[in-house]
């Protein structure tokens, strides 16, 4: 409330009425709180607002003109009413509708002030109880808002639409449904009829405001309260939406057709009787299609088609059998529609369709071989319309509705061994699509990839293979058979075929394909080999969707596939990401279907829970074996590969017996023992890693792994064995930050009985050799540790804080993050309180200290002993307060507020940056945070100080200062900041600020006036409040200087025009149009583009070299190459040489050639080879603006001919007289001519 409030307080020296009247009438209320000594408190101003418009009515009523003065105050009312509590709009609803009630009929001609009232209402009508609701004045106040919402201006219309909405949203306690619920429903039902029956109302009054833009408002409204609405008045709503386009305006119909879809989507609940008029509502809707040109209804009207035969399906499931393929044939005519959208909505209908197929519908067909049936008219159809010209544009919507007669055939009408419906009555059409996919000028390929992708996903491979065979082999192309190798990344999907096609079908393919691979490689031919190659890795990947849920895993799983899988990991780098994913599949999918979750519906193909129980025990008997795999791959792969290697030991670790478990950790753990030995033993090696240390690093790794599966012994035995000095106090990085992460999960996984006091101590002992890399991992262990610390022993935490307040000045983020959440975490032990015994700390048994309370401000005591330290130790210590501050500002006492704020602001005149970067920080924070009561005493003291810094660059300061002063001018009046400046120089930076603000804001409000869509998006947050509040929010002033950079073009970017279907043409082929059409049609441009080489027939070219000869000669004799050949090239030639030239600049702005000596020289070769074009030289131009001087030697030029004779191609002498030979020129008045005449 308080920033809303405070954006209207400095307007009220504004031009404008309607800004500046809410401003002083805020200032006159604050000013008689003052006076009142009453709190600003939200109940007060409603009060105030209250007893204010109550005196502006009465002096209304008396003939005074108040207009402004009632609007302002209805204005700070629907401000200030959101932040009112309920209890208090209730015990003062009586008052707000006899004084706001009788004012709608009045404000209907003032927009703002009507918006102001309905904005009152949406939070009156929203704390209302039930009983409340009854009353007479609320019952014509909401009346009145229902009217508003067919208002013709917009922001009202939506402002009243809104409030109906949010007040249906938000019924009483104990009721499911609001009661105005009702008194909606019988208002659209009256508004829709009076439209319905506009141009036929007998009564001219209603026949007037009954008008289609009316109805196009009232279908709007209803959209989002349709939801909201009885049951009981969904059915004739429908009927009255079905009368609407009748009236001729095809948005209203779209509109009414759309708001028809959302309405049969709803779910049915008791008392909707909608079901029993579908059949009527169907019928209406048939009777009256558009035309298929129509681009606007017809979506609309297919869409509703659609939705409305679906919940005919869902209330009478026998009768929609008899009407779907009357609908479908309906609909399907859409698809040879021009218009894109219609098709799309055309294929979205006949997908809602396809779910009508229920297990009658597709066994009769099953039954009955001949073509009458339903469904079986339905699959010729498609068949047809794939060859059709017709539908050749909707090629694929064709393929989307085919993939859902696919996905909806899946019914099998016996158990797991009988084909599937989709198998016997489409597996021809998937074939045909095979055909089509493979022909040359097929462009839908990705829509019938598309379409594969669900047949292999419902047919599985096994079936589709082989009607469709891959044909790879190089038998295969001897054949002439065409190759199938995109159906091979199709195969990683689940699907139904068994795991024991993969191992009889692909792997003797893919061994096959590998001897080829291996055969190509030894005869030198790369290319051939590299084919292969990744022919056998698309193969293995799919042997992943092979893995899911397989019913045959106890055959397939045999020893002798099992060897070949792991000698692949071994052995085959680039197939084992893929054989990974597969092991890790195999067990997560029997896992999870042998417990199905509640409310998830299996698919109709998946094993039953026993059958996945039965795979998981078969896996179990094998996870030993295959965890000494594991691990042996986990050793032997590089670090960056570890991790999905480690997700398939974590999944078998998960199946896996205690015994196996235990037998596995055991090995793992005598490996770590000795590497550690071994490692401590070996010399140190220069410029690379210990290999006894890698080796006791990757151990590490596993048991890190292993740990969410040890039993509670092994857990304790492997804690104690990693807080060993040897771990965590040795030389190596790795070594040490893997024992504290050990260490971390297991404290976090509650196996071990903790005893904080001793593990803290010990590692107080183990901190001397602590690395870096280690230090988040230490502070993640003791922030886990410091709760479990007894509230008898809180002694222990001043030992901690040192190296905490540190932690938050480390390098690394992730350390300084958890060196911040260990502070915290002893912020809130000792929040919980404690005895602190103060001669048990070190370094203060000897002072005999008495024993104290714990608590936050008795923690942030024991922070502040480090002010007194090093300057890096000061500034940490600043920051971990800020941190601490922050948190628990609302439990430290204003007493302890003011000696923090106080001690801190002291650093703010230090020399030493780092401290003063620390304070800047504290600062913001406080200024952000704290109560302004608690600032205010001090401002005297933390401006001048923040001024000192105002002019400092180095280190942002002077950008932190600027936005510091900033943040204060939002929180304290210009006056009490600028009184404590003191020097003048010292008061220019505050009035430079407030100028700046000033003018950044009326930037802002000139690019919100301009264009109001393209405001730039707020800068996100970064996901922690103390990080936002210090760091995330930048000055707005810190361009407001410069120029406002040039806006990007505004130009929309042009809608793709979409082209028409055309031929394709193919040379001389003939070409049949009524069969495969699909493959001769184009939706491409019919631009010509010329086609690389097709120049180069035009060159000679030598026989012996292949390079083309290009004959200047032959050239100029048989082209008429004049002057105007290439002026283009010329003139871009010039305008970059030339004097008169420019070029321009990244920027765009234009920068004219220099005129130096060099351009000059250049222009004047130009100008020589002008004066030996001959005849075909071009006519005089416009005289030059420069001058330009005659070439020595001009006057011999020829008149009439090209220039002098050559004879045998040798220029003749050029005679020149003594004069013009001895002219000087050049530097110093050397002439440039030597004494033959020559340059």
């Amino acid at each position: 409330m308080e920033e809303a409030l405070a954006k209207i307080r400095p307007h009220t020296s504004s031009s404008l009425p309607h800004q500046k009247t809410p401003a002083v009438l805020l200032i006159a209320l604050e000013s008689t709180f003052k006076e009142q000594h009453t709190e600003a408190s939200p109940t007060a101003y409603f009060a105030a607002l209250l007893t204010t418009l109550d005196g502006t009515i009465q002096k209304k009523k008396q003939g005074s003109d108040e207009t402004e003065v009632l609007h302002a105050e209805l204005y700070l009312l629907a401000l200030i009413a959101p932040f009112v509590s309920i209890a208090v709009v209730r015990a003062n609803l009586i008052t707000v509708l006899s004084l706001t009630g009788p004012l709608f009929p009045s404000l209907k001609e003032h927009a703002p002030a009507l918006r102001s009232q309905l904005s009152l209402y949406h939070v009156v009508l929203q704390s209302l109880d039930r009983s409340q609701l009854e009353t007479q004045g609320i019952r014509q106040a909401f009346a009145s808002i229902l009217q508003i919402c067919i208002d013709p201006r917009p922001k009202v219309r939506k402002r009243a639409a809104d409030v109906v909405r949010d007040v249906l949203a938000t019924p009483p306690a104990p009721l499911a449904r609001h009661p105005y619920s009702d008194k909606v429903a019988e208002w659209v039902k009256s508004a829709l009829s009076d439209v319905g029956a506009g141009p036929l109302s007998k009564s001219k009054a209603k026949a007037s405001e009954a008008t289609p833009e009316t109805a196009l408002h009232i279908v709007a409204f209803l959209r989002p309260v349709l939801a909201k609405l009885p049951p009981s008045s969904i059915p004739t709503i429908a009927n009255l939406l079905l009368t609407l386009p009748r009236l001729g305006n095809p948005y209203l119909s779209q509109t009414a057709y759309s708001i028809l879809s959302d309405l049969f989507a709803l779910p049915s609940e008791d008392g909707t009787h909608i079901g029993d008029q579908l059949s009527d509502v169907l019928s209406v809707v048939l009777s009256s299609p558009p035309s298929k040109s129509d681009t606007i209804l017809s979506p609309a009207w297919v869409l509703v088609l659609g939705h409305a035969f679906s919940v005919y399906r869902a209330t009478d499931n026998g009768a929609h059998s008899n009407q779907l393929g009357k609908v479908w044939k309906t609909i399907w005519s859409f698809l040879e529609s021009s218009d894109a959208p219609t098709r799309k909505a055309a294929a979205q209908s006949l997908d809602v369709l396809c779910c009508s197929f229920s297990p009658a519908l597709i066994s009769s067909a099953l039954q009955d071989g001949a073509s009458k049936d339903t469904l079986r008219k339905i699959i010729t159809q498609t068949t047809q319309a794939l060859d059709s010209l017709a539908y050749a544009r909707a090629m694929p919507e064709l393929l989307s509705v085919l993939s859902s007669m696919i996905v909806n055939l899946r019914y099998r009408p016996k158990p797991r061994s009988s084909p599937t419906a989709a198998e016997s009555l489409l597996l021809p059409l998937i074939v045909h699509v095979g055909t089509l996919r493979i022909q040359k000028g097929f462009e839908y390929k990705e829509a019938a990839d598309a379409t594969l992708a669900t047949a292999m996903r419902i047919l599985g491979p096994e079936v589709l293979l082989r009607v469709l065979p891959l044909n790879l082999e190089p038998s295969d192309r001897k054949a002439g058979r065409e190759p199938r190798a995109y159906l091979l990344p199709l195969l990683s999907q689940p699907h139904p075929s068994p795991l024991s096609h993969f191992v009889s079908y692909f792997v003797p393919l893919s061994e096959r394909m590998f001897d080829l691979q291996s055969t190509a490689e030894a005869e030198d031919r790369p290319s051939e080999a590299k084919v292969w190659s990744v022919l056998v890795a698309q193969i293995w990947s799919g042997f992943v969707g092979y893995c899911y849920g397989t019913p045959d895993l106890k055959e397939s799983l045999t020893p002798a596939f099992s060897q070949l899988l792991s000698q692949l990991l071994y052995g085959q780098p680039e197939l084992r990401p893929a054989v990974l994913k597969g092991l890790k599949v195999m067990v997560e999918s029997n896992v999870a279907l042998a417990s199905p979750k509640d409310g998830e519906t299996p698919s109709p193909d998946a094993i039953s829970p026993s059958e996945a129980s039965d795979n998981v025990a078969v896996l179990r008997t094998q996870a030993e074996s295959w965890l000494a795999v594991f691990f042996n791959v986990f050793g032997s792969v590089g670090r960056d590969s570890r991790g999905m290697v480690g997700d398939v030991i974590s999944a078998w670790a998960s199946i896996a017996g205690e015994q196996e478990i235990t037998k596995a950790y055991g090995k793992v753990v005598d490996l770590f023992k000795n590497n550690m030995a071994l490692s401590a033993k070996a010399p140190p090696q220069h410029g690379g890693q210990n290999d006894f240390r890698s080796v006791t690093a990757t151990t590490q790794d596993i048991l890190i792994l292993l740990l969410p599966h040890l039993s509670a012994a092994d857990a304790t035995v492997l804690f104690d064995l990693c807080l060993a000095a040897d771990v965590l106090g040795g030389k190596d990085n790795g070594v040490q930050k893997r024992g504290y992460k050990i260490l971390t999960k297991l404290v976090e996984s509650g196996k071990i009985n903790v005893d904080a006091e001793a593990i803290i101590r010990r590692l107080d002992e183990l901190s001397d050799g602590l690395t870096a890399a280690a230090k988040k991992d230490r502070f993640m262990l003791l922030t886990l540790l410091v709760p479990s610390i007894p509230s008898s022993t809180m002694h222990i935490i001043p030992s901690l804080i040192p190296e905490a307040v540190l932690g938050t000045k480390e390098p690394s983020e992730k350390a300084r993050s958890a060196a911040f959440d260990l502070i915290l975490a002893m912020g809130r032990k000792m929040n919980e309180g404690g005895v602190v015994k103060r001669n048990l700390i070190d370094g203060m048994d000897e002072d005999g200290a008495s024993d104290t309370a714990a608590n936050v401000e008795e923690f942030l005591t024991m922070l502040a002993g480090g002010l007194a330290g090093s300057p890096h130790m000061i500034s940490a210590t600043v920051t971990a307060i800020s941190r601490l501050v922050f948190e628990f500002k609302d439990v430290i006492s204003a007493k302890m507020h003011t000696e923090i704020f106080t001690t801190l602001l002291v650093f703010l005149t230090s020399t030493n940056r780092e401290i003063v970067k620390s304070i800047l920080g504290f600062v913001k924070l406080t200024i952000h945070t704290l109560p302004t009561d608690l600032i205010r005493p001090h401002l005297n003291d933390l401006v001048p100080g923040l001024l000192t810094w105002s002019h400092d660059h180095k280190n942002h300061f002077k950008a932190k200062v600027r936005h510091i002063f900033e943040r204060m001018l939002r929180r304290f009046e210009w006056d009490e900041i600028y009184s404590c400046a003191g020097e003048e120089e010292a008061a220019k930076v505050l009035v430079n600020i407030k100028k700046r603000k000033e003018r950044a804001k009326r930037k802002k409000n000139s690019r919100a006036e301009d264009d109001d869509d393209d405001t730039p998006a707020a800068k996100p947050a970064a996901g922690d409040a103390f990080e936002d509040v210090l760091y995330g929010s930048e000055s707005e002033l810190d361009d407001s200087d410069d120029e406002a950079p040039a806006q990007a073009s505004k130009n929309p970017k042009k809608k793709p025009q979409g082209h028409g279907a055309r031929l394709r043409l193919d040379d001389d082929e003939p070409m049949d149009l009524l069969s495969g059409a699909a493959s001769r049609i184009t939706n491409a441009s019919s631009n010509r583009r010329r086609k690389i080489g097709q120049d180069a027939s035009h060159f000679k070219i030598d026989e012996d070299t292949g390079k083309m000869i290009i004959d200047a000669k032959e050239t100029s004799e048989n082209e008429d190459v004049g002057p105007s050949t290439d002026v283009a090239g010329t003139a871009y030639r010039e305008s970059m040489t030339s004097v008169d030239g420019f070029t321009r600049g990244p920027n765009g702005r234009v920068k004219f050639n220099k005129d130096t000596k060099k351009r000059r020289r250049e222009a004047d070769e130009a100008e020589d080879v002008e004066m030996a074009d001959g005849e075909n030289a071009p006519a005089a131009s416009k005289k030059n603006k420069r001058k330009v001087e005659p070439k020595i030697g001009h006057e011999f030029k020829a008149k009439k001919a090209g220039g002098d004779m050559k004879k045998k191609g040798i220029d003749p002498y050029a005679y020149l007289s003594l004069s013009q030979a001895a002219k000087k020129g050049g530097r110093g008045g050397r002439s440039n001519l030597g004494i033959a005449g020559k340059r």
